[in-house]
């Protein structure tokens, strides 16, 4: 089914901003340096994966699951999303972490 991965990514993308937003744990709390926070770590894994497709190391497999649509040869669209999803998710971790340590 294509596009099942995307629809699954952005599910739990949907996820992890809405525990964001009931907690006030990165986005919610400090907006401005979460939302940079995000774009640089998704930057900086996207320069990652231009520089190991230049090597051959990474190649998009042949799934199904796939949109099918390339940013780049072997970098699906689904690619950027799911480094976003991650930077996000280790934001919210890390501020749950230290959130937890305030409280106790």
């Amino acid at each position: 089914m294509p596009g099942l991965y995307l629809l699954l990514l952005l599910v739990s993308f949907t996820g992890t901003l809405l525990l964001d937003a009931r907690f006030r744990l990165a986005l919610w709390r400090r907006p401005g340096v979460s939302a940079g926070a995000i774009a640089v770590g998704t930057a900086f894994f996207l320069l990652w994966d231009a520089a190991g497709i230049a090597a051959g190391v990474f190649v998009k497999g042949d799934s199904p699951l796939l949109l099918g649509v390339d940013l780049a040869p072997h970098l699906p669209v689904e690619e950027p999303v799911f480094l976003a999803f991650l930077c996000h998710l280790a934001l919210i971790v890390h501020a749950a972490f230290w959130n937890r340590r305030e409280v106790a």
